[in-house]
């Protein structure tokens, strides 16, 4: 099959995907091998010196023939209503090998539906040809068998077992991979049919990876998202909070026109009446108060060019408050943006891994399915992490070499242990005191071999309150151990708000100041502190204490204590950027127009620059905004700027849950119905 596919050359086929293992039974690409004495599947079939295939043959063709009539004996006829139609791998293959009428006339098997969850549909499990290509994907890729298949002949059925639910956050791609429609996604259910779908391409404005998207629109409304296939960024997954969270652009909480709250109450104003009403409040408070009193608390989520041009707003009004930091704890100046430190495809053939402060399944999961690549290829995965995130065995569905299991405030610690053992091991000094116990041992020379490496740091160790001295434990681990060190950074564009310089530069009050009171006036951009901070619920009342507050956002968010609601658009109804982990900066168009008088942010942000006479800011495109916000080349820099401190008052740090990251996932009704979404996320 490989061979073929080099020489351009088609063979018809349904079990066999170049990512998942050679399963080698639905017989589809039987081709005739010259001197063997039958045809031979060439998916499994090896190459060999002077082999001569023919796959255009009479035999190879009537075996093909052969197999779909076989495929077709008990396949149901409800193409019509069939969700899979038009886009259908058997429906294909059936026009070109399929015979006109069928010689069977017993009645079809029939197998009864399943409920799996929230997600996929297993409605018409009659249509499943046993490819498996669900069950490998779980097994190889997902990392956990949550499918199999059961019986055998005309009785073998695809389930779950024991009536569970399909848990996995991956598990959306398993409806991709499926080459018919037994496997569907049942929130797009009977909504479209595939040739009624406009193809826009996006980036995912969730974690940190920039998975590509493929965004399928009909009438100006985003139907579903599919991945677009990079084999450098997401290859050709996407994680299910990327393929889901769309309902909530459609939702009943969305915010179509600006609000003010008079006497109390909401009304509704038009554009001109909300921005002058604001631009006069932000007037008044830097006069009254000076301009120390004005911050914005922003979302990494949010682009590039509106992160910067909420930045010059500030500025240009004489403060340096603007934070992206929202749920950490300790707000060190840093000498460069901190990234991954090395390339996300270099995760797949890592061959040692050290991984601090993460629920790194859960949190990263395109990232974990490039880990647990690697450690079915040998690679020894170390884990430095809470017992409550390490809570079983399938808690991170990959084998786990060595883990050392405290509580957050022993971390650095923990890390100090294995700097210890290293500088035993290698007859250094060790950067500070620490106890060279067996855990800490086996991490070491676990670390100590092998060849590509990486020491990688979690949203736990990023939102910690002693990062820092992590951070520098992390690079004198890496120093001598010859690996990479980095964060696997919480949002979509956290980089990015570091590029643009989202956070204090000459002095100002960083987020933690900000929540904890001092504001007259706070401009909150795409963020609900309540939800988003680790002031958590004291957020609420602290900023109802400001004068005026204004929220930015697609939905009606912050309405406790907000003065003004501006809504702006998502991201699938602007043109933006976002940064990855890594660094690499992708730019997407608007799929949709934007809903009613939402407006996108990067407009609102420079009309108010206008209004409030701020030069420099007359931008006409959001790609002009993009060349002035990265005319300062990125430099990236994982170096630590401290005294390590192993000890002191930690509280725990912020981790949220991985379907409340943000505020649209936060509002995807069936995302919120997962088992992922019921449970309690501790550091």
């Amino acid at each position: 099959m490989h061979a073929a596919e080099k020489a351009g050359t088609y063979i018809p086929h349904f079990c066999y995907h170049k990512k998942l293992s050679i399963a080698a039974n639905c017989r589809m690409c039987l081709v005739e091998v010259e001197k063997a004495p039958k045809p031979m599947p060439a998916c499994a079939t090896p190459v060999t010196q002077g082999m001569i295939v023919r796959t255009k043959s009479d035999k190879s063709i009537a075996a093909q023939k052969s197999v779909m009539e076989f495929l077709l004996i008990n396949h149901p006829l409800d193409c019509p209503i069939c969700d899979q139609g038009g886009e259908c791998q058997l429906q294909d293959l059936a026009v070109g090998y399929g015979g006109t009428s069928s010689r069977y006339e017993e009645e079809k098997r029939v197998v009864f539906h399943k409920e799996v969850g929230p997600l996929i549909s297993m409605e018409e499990m009659s249509r499943c040809i046993h490819c498996t290509r669900c069950v490998r994907f779980g097994q190889e890729v997902a990392g956990a068998m949550e499918l199999g298949m059961s019986h055998r002949g005309e009785h073998a059925e695809i389930e779950t077992f024991l009536g569970q639910t399909i848990d996995s956050e991956l598990s959306g791609n398993m409806i991709d991979i499926c080459p018919v429609g037994a496997l569907t996604s049942k929130p797009f259910r009977y909504n479209a049919r595939t040739w009624e779908l406009s193809r826009r391409k996006s980036v995912a404005a969730h974690d940190s990876s920039g998975a590509n998207l493929v965004v399928q629109v009909k009438n100006n409304q985003v139907m579903r998202v599919v991945p677009l296939e990079n084999e450098d960024v997401n290859e050709c997954w996407i994680a299910d909070r990327d393929r889901f969270s769309y309902e909530a652009l459609n939702g009943a909480e969305r915010l179509t026109q600006p609000m003010l709250k008079q006497g109390g109450e909401w009304k509704t104003v038009d554009w001109q009446t909300a921005l002058e009403y604001v631009a006069n409040g932000l007037r008044n408070i830097q006069r009254d108060h000076g301009a120390n009193s004005i911050g914005a608390l922003v979302s990494p989520h949010s682009t590039l060019e509106e992160l910067y041009l909420a930045g010059a707003l500030v500025r240009g009004l004489g403060s340096d408050n603007i934070d992206h930091r929202l749920r950490h704890a300790e707000f060190a100046a840093a000498d460069g943006v901190r990234t991954l430190g090395t390339s996300i495809a270099s995760l797949s053939t890592l061959q040692r891994v050290l991984v601090v402060g993460s629920n790194l399944r859960k949190d990263h999961p395109l990232f974990a399915l490039r880990i647990r690549h690697a450690v079915r290829h040998g690679a020894q995965l170390n884990v430095v992490t809470s017992a409550a995130a390490f809570s079983h065995a399938d808690a991170w569905a990959m084998p786990v070499a060595h883990a050392m299991l405290s509580d957050a405030s022993a971390w650095a610690q923990a890390l100090a242990d294995v700097a210890a053992a290293i500088a035993a091991e290698k007859g250094v000094t060790a950067p500070c005191a620490g106890t060279a116990t067996a855990e800490a041992k086996a991490i070491a020379k676990s670390l100590l071999g092998g060849e590509r490496k990486a020491v990688l740091l979690g949203n736990a160790a990023a939102h910690h309150a002693n990062a820092s001295s992590l951070l520098a434990l992390a690079n004198w681990i890496g120093e001598h151990t010859g690996a990479t060190v980095g964060y696997l950074t919480e949002a979509a564009n956290t980089v990015g708000a570091q590029w643009v310089g989202a956070q204090p530069q000459t002095g100002g009050k960083h987020a933690g100041q900000m929540l904890a009171g001092g504001l007259k006036a706070a401009l909150l951009l795409n963020t609900e502190p309540e939800f988003d901070s680790a002031a958590g619920a004291a957020a609420a009342s602290t900023l109802a204490q400001a004068e005026m507050v204004v929220t930015l956002s697609p939905f009606k968010a912050n309405m406790a204590f907000s003065d003004v609601l501006l809504p702006i658009a998502p991201f699938t109804e602007t043109s933006g950027s976002f940064v990855n982990a890594e660094g690499r900066l992708q730019s997407f168009h608007a799929v949709v127009k934007p809903l009613a008088e939402t407006r996108p942010a990067w407009k609102v942000l420079r009309v108010l620059a206008n209004l409030l006479e701020i030069p420099g800011v007359a931008f006409e495109t959001s790609q002009e905004v993009l060349a002035r916000a990265t005319a300062k080349p990125l430099v990236a820099s994982n170096a630590a700027r401290t005294e390590i401190r192993l000890a002191g008052p930690v509280t725990a740090p912020v981790v949220a849950s991985i379907y409340q990251l943000d505020g649209i996932v936060r509002r995807a009704p069936s995302l919120q119905l997962t088992a992922d979404a019921r449970q309690e996320v501790t550091a």
